[in-house]
Protein backbone atom coordinates (compact mmCIF):
# COMPACT_ATOMS: atom_id res chain seq x y z
CA UNK A 1 0.00 0.00 0.00
CA UNK A 2 1.39 3.41 -0.86
CA UNK A 3 1.07 6.54 1.22
CA UNK A 4 -1.57 7.89 -1.09
CA UNK A 5 -3.73 4.80 -0.89
CA UNK A 6 -3.56 4.88 2.90
CA UNK A 7 -4.82 8.44 2.90
CA UNK A 8 -7.63 7.89 0.44
CA UNK A 9 -9.06 4.74 1.92
CA UNK A 10 -12.84 4.55 2.12
CA UNK A 11 -14.57 6.05 5.13
CA UNK A 12 -15.93 2.71 6.32
CA UNK A 13 -12.70 0.79 6.80
CA UNK A 14 -12.58 -2.24 9.14
CA UNK A 15 -10.81 -1.24 12.35
CA UNK A 16 -10.59 -4.55 14.21
CA UNK A 17 -7.58 -6.76 14.86
CA UNK A 18 -8.54 -8.91 11.87
CA UNK A 19 -8.06 -5.93 9.53
CA UNK A 20 -4.58 -5.31 10.96
CA UNK A 21 -3.47 -8.89 10.34
CA UNK A 22 -5.19 -9.68 7.04
CA UNK A 23 -4.07 -9.26 3.45
CA UNK A 24 -1.11 -6.99 2.86
CA UNK A 25 -1.51 -5.46 6.32
CA UNK A 26 -0.26 -8.67 7.92
CA UNK A 27 3.22 -8.41 6.40
CA UNK A 28 3.43 -4.71 7.24
CA UNK A 29 2.36 -5.35 10.83
CA UNK A 30 4.97 -8.09 11.21
CA UNK A 31 7.68 -5.84 9.76
CA UNK A 32 6.96 -2.88 12.03
CA UNK A 33 6.65 -5.15 15.07
CA UNK A 34 9.90 -6.93 14.25
CA UNK A 35 11.79 -3.63 14.17
CA UNK A 36 10.62 -2.77 17.68
CA UNK A 37 11.34 -6.31 18.90
CA UNK A 38 14.87 -6.15 17.49
CA UNK A 39 15.56 -2.96 19.44
CA UNK A 40 13.94 -4.19 22.66
CA UNK A 41 15.61 -7.62 22.59
CA UNK A 42 18.96 -5.91 22.15
CA UNK A 43 18.22 -3.66 25.13
CA UNK A 44 17.33 -6.47 27.54
CA UNK A 45 19.88 -8.95 26.17
CA UNK A 46 22.74 -6.47 26.56
CA UNK A 47 21.85 -5.92 30.22
CA UNK A 48 22.30 -9.66 30.76
CA UNK A 49 25.57 -10.24 28.87
CA UNK A 50 27.49 -7.02 29.59
CA UNK A 51 28.81 -8.21 32.98
CA UNK A 52 30.33 -11.27 31.26
CA UNK A 53 31.69 -9.12 28.43
CA UNK A 54 33.41 -6.70 30.82
CA UNK A 55 35.01 -9.55 32.76
CA UNK A 56 36.39 -10.85 29.46
CA UNK A 57 37.63 -7.70 27.70
CA UNK A 58 38.10 -5.35 30.67
CA UNK A 59 37.03 -1.72 31.01
CA UNK A 60 34.91 -1.94 34.18
CA UNK A 61 35.30 1.79 34.82
CA UNK A 62 33.44 2.40 31.54
CA UNK A 63 30.71 -0.17 32.23
CA UNK A 64 27.86 2.35 32.56
CA UNK A 65 28.97 4.06 29.35
CA UNK A 66 27.54 1.09 27.46
CA UNK A 67 24.06 2.20 28.48
CA UNK A 68 24.63 5.97 28.46
CA UNK A 69 26.16 6.02 24.96
CA UNK A 70 23.54 3.59 23.64
CA UNK A 71 20.65 5.77 24.87
CA UNK A 72 22.32 8.98 23.65
CA UNK A 73 22.88 7.42 20.22
CA UNK A 74 19.28 6.15 20.17
CA UNK A 75 18.06 9.70 20.75
CA UNK A 76 20.14 10.85 17.79
CA UNK A 77 18.79 8.01 15.64
CA UNK A 78 15.17 8.68 16.53
CA UNK A 79 15.64 12.40 15.87
CA UNK A 80 16.99 11.63 12.39
CA UNK A 81 14.14 9.27 11.46
CA UNK A 82 11.89 11.93 9.91
CA UNK A 83 14.75 13.11 7.72
CA UNK A 84 15.67 9.55 6.76
CA UNK A 85 12.09 8.71 5.75
CA UNK A 86 11.69 11.93 3.78
CA UNK A 87 14.98 11.59 1.93
CA UNK A 88 15.20 7.84 1.29
CA UNK A 89 11.64 6.54 1.72
CA UNK A 90 10.61 3.79 4.17
CA UNK A 91 12.09 0.90 2.21
CA UNK A 92 15.61 2.28 1.84
CA UNK A 93 15.58 3.97 5.26
CA UNK A 94 14.79 0.65 6.94
CA UNK A 95 17.62 -0.99 5.01
CA UNK A 96 20.11 1.69 6.11
CA UNK A 97 18.98 1.55 9.75
CA UNK A 98 19.24 -2.24 9.83
CA UNK A 99 22.71 -2.14 8.28
CA UNK A 100 23.89 0.33 10.94
CA UNK A 101 22.39 -1.80 13.71
CA UNK A 102 23.90 -5.02 12.34
CA UNK A 103 27.33 -3.40 11.98
CA UNK A 104 27.15 -2.34 15.62
CA UNK A 105 26.22 -5.88 16.67
CA UNK A 106 29.21 -7.28 14.75
CA UNK A 107 31.54 -4.75 16.39
CA UNK A 108 30.27 -5.81 19.82
CA UNK A 109 30.62 -9.50 18.94
CA UNK A 110 34.24 -9.07 17.84
CA UNK A 111 35.31 -6.41 20.36
CA UNK A 112 38.83 -7.08 21.71
CA UNK A 113 38.58 -4.17 24.16
CA UNK A 114 36.06 -1.73 25.63
CA UNK A 115 36.58 1.12 23.09
CA UNK A 116 35.44 -1.16 20.26
CA UNK A 117 32.49 -2.36 22.36
CA UNK A 118 31.45 1.24 22.99
CA UNK A 119 31.72 2.05 19.27
CA UNK A 120 29.45 -0.92 18.56
CA UNK A 121 26.94 0.22 21.17
CA UNK A 122 26.83 3.69 19.60
CA UNK A 123 26.08 2.20 16.17
CA UNK A 124 23.46 -0.12 17.66
CA UNK A 125 21.86 2.88 19.34
CA UNK A 126 21.66 4.92 16.14
CA UNK A 127 20.24 1.98 14.18
CA UNK A 128 17.69 0.94 16.78
CA UNK A 129 16.62 4.54 17.42
CA UNK A 130 15.89 4.86 13.72
CA UNK A 131 14.01 1.55 13.59
CA UNK A 132 11.72 2.22 16.54
CA UNK A 133 10.96 5.81 15.60
CA UNK A 134 10.28 4.95 11.95
CA UNK A 135 7.87 2.21 13.01
CA UNK A 136 5.54 4.82 14.53
CA UNK A 137 5.90 7.06 11.49
CA UNK A 138 5.22 4.28 8.98
CA UNK A 139 2.00 3.37 10.82
CA UNK A 140 0.61 6.67 9.57
CA UNK A 141 1.79 5.94 6.03
CA UNK A 142 0.54 2.39 5.49
CA UNK A 143 -2.58 2.10 7.67
CA UNK A 144 -5.81 4.14 7.62
CA UNK A 145 -6.45 6.30 10.74
CA UNK A 146 -9.03 3.83 12.07
CA UNK A 147 -6.26 1.26 12.56
CA UNK A 148 -3.77 3.59 14.23
CA UNK A 149 -4.80 2.84 17.85
CA UNK A 150 -4.56 -0.93 17.28
CA UNK A 151 -1.25 -0.56 15.43
CA UNK A 152 0.11 1.50 18.33
CA UNK A 153 -1.13 -1.17 20.74
CA UNK A 154 0.59 -3.82 18.64
CA UNK A 155 3.94 -2.01 18.88
CA UNK A 156 3.48 -1.45 22.63
CA UNK A 157 2.81 -5.14 23.19
CA UNK A 158 6.09 -6.05 21.48
CA UNK A 159 7.99 -4.80 24.52
CA UNK A 160 6.32 -7.51 26.56
CA UNK A 161 7.47 -10.10 24.04
CA UNK A 162 11.03 -8.76 24.09
CA UNK A 163 11.28 -8.81 27.89
CA UNK A 164 10.76 -12.56 27.74
CA UNK A 165 13.11 -13.25 24.82
CA UNK A 166 15.95 -10.78 25.49
CA UNK A 167 17.04 -11.95 28.96
CA UNK A 168 16.61 -15.58 27.88
CA UNK A 169 18.99 -15.18 24.93
CA UNK A 170 21.48 -13.20 26.97
CA UNK A 171 21.28 -15.54 29.96
CA UNK A 172 21.72 -18.63 27.78
CA UNK A 173 24.91 -17.43 26.11
CA UNK A 174 26.30 -15.79 29.25
CA UNK A 175 25.77 -19.05 31.13
CA UNK A 176 27.65 -20.94 28.42
CA UNK A 177 30.53 -18.46 28.56
CA UNK A 178 29.78 -17.39 24.97
CA UNK A 179 28.51 -13.83 25.38
CA UNK A 180 29.75 -12.90 21.88
CA UNK A 181 27.21 -15.31 20.36
CA UNK A 182 24.40 -13.14 21.72
CA UNK A 183 25.53 -10.26 19.50
CA UNK A 184 26.16 -12.60 16.55
CA UNK A 185 22.57 -13.80 16.97
CA UNK A 186 21.30 -10.22 16.73
CA UNK A 187 23.37 -9.64 13.60
CA UNK A 188 21.96 -12.82 12.03
CA UNK A 189 18.37 -11.80 12.83
CA UNK A 190 18.92 -8.61 10.84
CA UNK A 191 19.15 -10.57 7.57
CA UNK A 192 15.58 -11.95 7.37
CA UNK A 193 14.26 -8.73 8.89
CA UNK A 194 15.76 -6.44 6.25
CA UNK A 195 14.65 -8.77 3.43
CA UNK A 196 11.09 -8.58 4.76
CA UNK A 197 11.24 -4.79 5.18
CA UNK A 198 12.44 -4.02 1.66
CA UNK A 199 9.83 -6.34 0.18
CA UNK A 200 6.71 -4.96 1.91
CA UNK A 201 7.35 -1.31 2.80
CA UNK A 202 6.59 1.51 0.32
CA UNK A 203 9.41 3.17 -1.60
CA UNK A 204 8.35 6.74 -0.78
CA UNK A 205 6.35 8.64 1.83
CA UNK A 206 4.27 10.41 -0.79
CA UNK A 207 5.50 13.87 0.25
CA UNK A 208 7.24 16.33 -2.02
CA UNK A 209 10.99 16.97 -1.55
CA UNK A 210 10.27 20.52 -0.35
CA UNK A 211 8.38 19.08 2.58
CA UNK A 212 11.29 17.07 3.87
CA UNK A 213 12.40 18.22 7.32
CA UNK A 214 15.87 19.41 8.19
CA UNK A 215 17.84 18.12 11.15
CA UNK A 216 17.64 20.03 14.43
CA UNK A 217 21.29 19.49 15.29
CA UNK A 218 21.42 22.20 17.96
CA UNK A 219 18.43 20.77 19.85
CA UNK A 220 19.75 17.21 19.51
CA UNK A 221 23.10 18.33 20.93
CA UNK A 222 21.40 19.98 23.91
CA UNK A 223 19.25 16.91 24.55
CA UNK A 224 22.16 14.45 24.37
CA UNK A 225 24.35 16.83 26.36
CA UNK A 226 21.81 17.03 29.17
CA UNK A 227 21.65 13.23 29.37
CA UNK A 228 25.43 12.84 29.52
CA UNK A 229 25.79 15.73 31.99
CA UNK A 230 23.22 14.25 34.37
CA UNK A 231 24.83 10.80 34.08
CA UNK A 232 28.25 12.20 35.03
CA UNK A 233 26.86 14.36 37.85
CA UNK A 234 24.80 11.48 39.22
CA UNK A 235 27.90 9.31 39.59
CA UNK A 236 29.62 11.89 41.82
CA UNK A 237 29.67 11.21 45.59
CA UNK A 238 29.40 14.96 46.26
CA UNK A 239 25.93 16.47 46.76
CA UNK A 240 27.10 19.83 45.40
CA UNK A 241 28.10 18.13 42.14
CA UNK A 242 24.69 16.42 41.96
CA UNK A 243 22.86 19.72 42.43
CA UNK A 244 25.14 21.51 39.98
CA UNK A 245 24.42 18.81 37.41
CA UNK A 246 20.67 19.27 37.89
CA UNK A 247 20.98 23.04 37.41
CA UNK A 248 23.04 22.59 34.25
CA UNK A 249 20.48 20.12 32.89
CA UNK A 250 17.63 22.56 33.61
CA UNK A 251 19.59 25.24 31.76
CA UNK A 252 20.20 22.95 28.79
CA UNK A 253 16.51 22.00 28.68
CA UNK A 254 15.50 25.67 28.80
CA UNK A 255 17.84 26.28 25.88
CA UNK A 256 16.31 23.33 24.05
CA UNK A 257 12.79 24.66 24.60
CA UNK A 258 13.76 28.17 23.44
CA UNK A 259 15.50 26.91 20.31
CA UNK A 260 12.65 24.59 19.38
CA UNK A 261 10.13 27.42 19.64
CA UNK A 262 12.18 29.94 17.66
CA UNK A 263 14.56 27.98 15.45
CA UNK A 264 13.73 27.43 11.80
CA UNK A 265 14.33 23.68 12.12
CA UNK A 266 12.44 22.06 15.00
CA UNK A 267 12.91 18.79 16.86
CA UNK A 268 9.30 18.58 18.08
CA UNK A 269 6.05 19.61 16.39
CA UNK A 270 4.81 23.17 16.84
CA UNK A 271 3.27 23.72 20.27
CA UNK A 272 4.88 20.72 21.94
CA UNK A 273 6.70 22.96 24.44
CA UNK A 274 4.01 25.66 24.72
CA UNK A 275 1.68 24.82 27.59
CA UNK A 276 -1.41 26.51 26.16
CA UNK A 277 -1.30 24.24 23.10
CA UNK A 278 -3.14 20.96 22.66
CA UNK A 279 0.14 19.05 22.25
CA UNK A 280 2.01 20.13 25.40
CA UNK A 281 -0.20 18.21 27.89
CA UNK A 282 0.10 15.08 25.74
CA UNK A 283 3.90 15.21 25.82
CA UNK A 284 3.85 16.04 29.53
CA UNK A 285 1.73 12.97 30.29
CA UNK A 286 3.96 10.82 28.08
CA UNK A 287 6.93 11.96 30.13
CA UNK A 288 5.17 11.34 33.45
CA UNK A 289 4.14 7.79 32.53
CA UNK A 290 7.53 6.91 31.02
CA UNK A 291 9.42 8.22 34.07
CA UNK A 292 7.17 6.22 36.41
CA UNK A 293 7.66 2.96 34.55
CA UNK A 294 11.37 3.38 33.91
CA UNK A 295 12.39 4.10 37.49
CA UNK A 296 10.63 0.91 38.60
CA UNK A 297 12.18 -1.13 35.78
CA UNK A 298 15.67 0.17 36.54
CA UNK A 299 15.76 -0.17 40.33
CA UNK A 300 13.20 -2.81 41.32
CA UNK A 301 15.45 -5.76 40.27
CA UNK A 302 18.33 -4.38 42.35
CA UNK A 303 16.20 -3.84 45.44
CA UNK A 304 14.54 -7.26 45.07
CA UNK A 305 17.97 -8.91 45.05
CA UNK A 306 19.51 -6.93 47.90
CA UNK A 307 16.55 -6.76 50.29
CA UNK A 308 14.31 -9.68 49.33
CA UNK A 309 16.76 -12.52 48.53
CA UNK A 310 15.77 -12.91 44.87
CA UNK A 311 18.21 -14.26 42.29
CA UNK A 312 19.13 -11.96 39.39
CA UNK A 313 17.04 -14.03 36.97
CA UNK A 314 14.00 -14.13 39.28
CA UNK A 315 14.23 -10.41 40.05
CA UNK A 316 14.46 -9.63 36.35
CA UNK A 317 11.44 -11.70 35.47
CA UNK A 318 9.40 -10.29 38.36
CA UNK A 319 9.98 -6.86 36.84
CA UNK A 320 8.86 -8.25 33.48
CA UNK A 321 5.37 -8.49 34.95
CA UNK A 322 5.05 -4.74 34.44
CA UNK A 323 5.80 -5.14 30.73
CA UNK A 324 3.32 -8.02 30.59
CA UNK A 325 0.69 -5.79 32.19
CA UNK A 326 1.54 -3.03 29.69
CA UNK A 327 1.07 -5.39 26.74
CA UNK A 328 -2.19 -6.75 28.15
CA UNK A 329 -3.60 -3.29 28.81
CA UNK A 330 -2.62 -2.07 25.35
CA UNK A 331 -4.36 -4.99 23.63
CA UNK A 332 -7.52 -5.00 25.78
CA UNK A 333 -8.12 -1.25 25.43
CA UNK A 334 -7.07 -0.87 21.79
CA UNK A 335 -10.58 -0.36 20.41
CA UNK A 336 -11.90 1.75 23.29
CA UNK A 337 -14.40 4.57 22.53
CA UNK A 338 -13.49 8.15 23.60
CA UNK A 339 -15.21 8.02 27.04
CA UNK A 340 -13.27 4.89 28.01
CA UNK A 341 -10.05 6.36 26.62
CA UNK A 342 -10.59 9.44 28.80
CA UNK A 343 -10.97 7.25 31.88
CA UNK A 344 -7.86 5.27 30.95
CA UNK A 345 -5.80 8.44 30.59
CA UNK A 346 -6.65 9.48 34.16
CA UNK A 347 -6.37 5.95 35.56
CA UNK A 348 -2.84 5.43 34.21
CA UNK A 349 -1.03 8.01 36.40
CA UNK A 350 -3.37 7.23 39.32
CA UNK A 351 -2.44 3.53 39.23
CA UNK A 352 1.20 4.52 38.75
CA UNK A 353 1.03 6.69 41.87
CA UNK A 354 -0.57 3.91 43.91
CA UNK A 355 1.95 1.36 42.67
CA UNK A 356 5.09 3.42 43.23
CA UNK A 357 3.99 4.54 46.72
CA UNK A 358 3.30 0.92 47.65
CA UNK A 359 6.76 -0.09 46.43
CA UNK A 360 8.36 2.76 48.41
CA UNK A 361 7.01 1.38 51.70
CA UNK A 362 6.93 -2.34 50.94
CA UNK A 363 10.22 -2.89 49.11
CA UNK A 364 12.15 -0.79 51.63
CA UNK A 365 11.30 -3.33 54.34
CA UNK A 366 13.36 -6.56 53.97
CA UNK A 367 11.49 -9.87 53.69
CA UNK A 368 12.49 -13.52 53.44
CA UNK A 369 11.72 -13.43 49.71
CA UNK A 370 9.14 -16.24 49.85
CA UNK A 371 6.39 -16.16 47.24
CA UNK A 372 3.65 -15.02 49.67
CA UNK A 373 5.81 -11.99 50.42
CA UNK A 374 6.43 -11.36 46.72
CA UNK A 375 2.80 -11.66 45.60
CA UNK A 376 1.91 -8.03 46.51
CA UNK A 377 4.96 -6.86 44.54
CA UNK A 378 3.79 -8.85 41.51
CA UNK A 379 0.34 -7.28 41.76
CA UNK A 380 1.88 -3.80 42.00
CA UNK A 381 3.97 -4.39 38.87
CA UNK A 382 0.95 -5.69 36.96
CA UNK A 383 -1.23 -2.80 38.10
CA UNK A 384 1.21 -0.12 36.97
CA UNK A 385 1.75 -1.89 33.65
CA UNK A 386 -1.96 -2.38 32.96
CA UNK A 387 -2.72 1.27 33.63
CA UNK A 388 0.02 2.66 31.41
CA UNK A 389 -0.61 0.09 28.67
CA UNK A 390 -4.31 0.92 28.47
CA UNK A 391 -3.57 4.62 27.94
CA UNK A 392 -0.26 4.72 26.05
CA UNK A 393 -1.36 3.78 22.48
CA UNK A 394 -4.24 6.28 22.61
CA UNK A 395 -1.89 8.96 23.91
CA UNK A 396 0.48 8.40 20.97
CA UNK A 397 -2.40 8.33 18.49
CA UNK A 398 -3.70 11.59 19.91
CA UNK A 399 -0.30 13.23 19.31
CA UNK A 400 -0.37 12.21 15.64
CA UNK A 401 -3.91 13.50 15.17
CA UNK A 402 -3.45 16.81 16.99
CA UNK A 403 -0.14 17.72 15.30
CA UNK A 404 -0.40 20.03 12.31
CA UNK A 405 -0.27 18.19 8.95
CA UNK A 406 3.13 19.71 8.14
CA UNK A 407 4.47 18.38 11.46
CA UNK A 408 3.23 14.80 11.22
CA UNK A 409 6.71 13.40 10.47
CA UNK A 410 8.19 15.32 13.41
CA UNK A 411 5.37 14.10 15.64
CA UNK A 412 5.98 10.47 14.66
CA UNK A 413 9.72 10.75 15.32
CA UNK A 414 9.18 12.56 18.60
CA UNK A 415 7.24 9.66 20.12
CA UNK A 416 10.42 7.63 20.43
CA UNK A 417 12.69 10.62 21.13
CA UNK A 418 10.63 11.70 24.15
CA UNK A 419 10.44 8.16 25.51
CA UNK A 420 14.20 7.63 25.15
CA UNK A 421 14.95 11.00 26.71
CA UNK A 422 12.75 10.35 29.74
CA UNK A 423 14.27 6.87 30.08
CA UNK A 424 17.74 8.37 30.27
CA UNK A 425 16.64 11.05 32.73
CA UNK A 426 14.87 8.49 34.92
CA UNK A 427 18.00 6.41 35.30
CA UNK A 428 20.25 9.39 36.01
CA UNK A 429 17.89 11.14 38.44
CA UNK A 430 17.01 7.97 40.30
CA UNK A 431 20.68 7.01 40.52
CA UNK A 432 21.47 10.42 41.98
CA UNK A 433 18.72 10.10 44.61
CA UNK A 434 19.80 6.56 45.47
CA UNK A 435 23.43 7.55 45.95
CA UNK A 436 22.54 10.52 48.15
CA UNK A 437 20.19 8.30 50.22
CA UNK A 438 22.94 5.76 50.89
CA UNK A 439 22.98 3.16 48.12
CA UNK A 440 26.70 3.71 47.56
CA UNK A 441 27.37 2.80 51.22
CA UNK A 442 26.74 -0.84 50.31
CA UNK A 443 25.04 -1.76 53.61
CA UNK A 444 21.45 -2.85 54.20
CA UNK A 445 20.44 0.36 55.96
CA UNK A 446 21.68 2.44 53.03
CA UNK A 447 19.83 0.26 50.52
CA UNK A 448 16.62 0.53 52.58
CA UNK A 449 16.85 4.34 52.58
CA UNK A 450 17.61 4.40 48.87
CA UNK A 451 14.63 2.16 48.10
CA UNK A 452 12.23 4.38 50.01
CA UNK A 453 13.46 7.74 48.75
CA UNK A 454 13.83 6.77 45.09
CA UNK A 455 10.22 5.62 44.84
CA UNK A 456 8.79 8.19 47.27
CA UNK A 457 10.28 11.17 45.45
CA UNK A 458 9.41 9.78 42.03
CA UNK A 459 5.79 9.48 43.22
CA UNK A 460 5.59 13.23 42.56
CA UNK A 461 5.80 12.43 38.84
CA UNK A 462 2.56 10.38 38.48
CA UNK A 463 0.88 12.75 40.96
CA UNK A 464 1.57 15.58 38.53
CA UNK A 465 0.45 13.31 35.71
CA UNK A 466 -3.03 12.98 37.23
CA UNK A 467 -3.57 16.74 36.91
CA UNK A 468 -2.30 16.76 33.33
CA UNK A 469 -4.40 13.70 32.42
CA UNK A 470 -7.59 15.36 33.62
CA UNK A 471 -6.99 18.23 31.18
CA UNK A 472 -6.46 15.78 28.32
CA UNK A 473 -9.46 13.67 29.35
CA UNK A 474 -11.79 16.66 29.15
CA UNK A 475 -10.63 17.33 25.59
CA UNK A 476 -10.95 13.63 24.71
CA UNK A 477 -14.55 13.44 25.97
CA UNK A 478 -15.42 16.46 23.86
CA UNK A 479 -14.36 14.70 20.64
Amino acid sequence: MSFQSAKTSPLHVPTGWAALFSGGNAARSITLSAGVVLHAINLYMAMTVLPSAVRDIGGMRYYTWNTSLFVAASIIGSSLSARALGRFGPRTAYGIATAIFATGAVLCATAPAMPVMLAGRVMQGIGSGLLVSMAYAVIRLVFPPGLWPRAMSMLSSMWGVATLIGPAIGGLFAGLGAWRMAFWTLAALCIPFVLLAISVLPRTTGTQPAGRPGVAWAQIALMVGSVLCLSVAGASPHVWANLAGCLVVLGLFAGLAYLDRHHRTRLLPAGALTWGSALAPLYALMGCLALTVEVIEIFAPLFLQDLHHQSPLTAGYLSVLMAAGWSTGAILNAGAPPPRVARALVAAPALGLAGILFLAFYLSTPTNGAWPAMLPVCLAFLTVGLGVGAAWPHLLTRVLMVAQPADRDLASASLTTVQLYTTALAGAWAGMIANIAGLADGNVAGIERATFWVFALFALIPASGIVVAQCIARATRAR
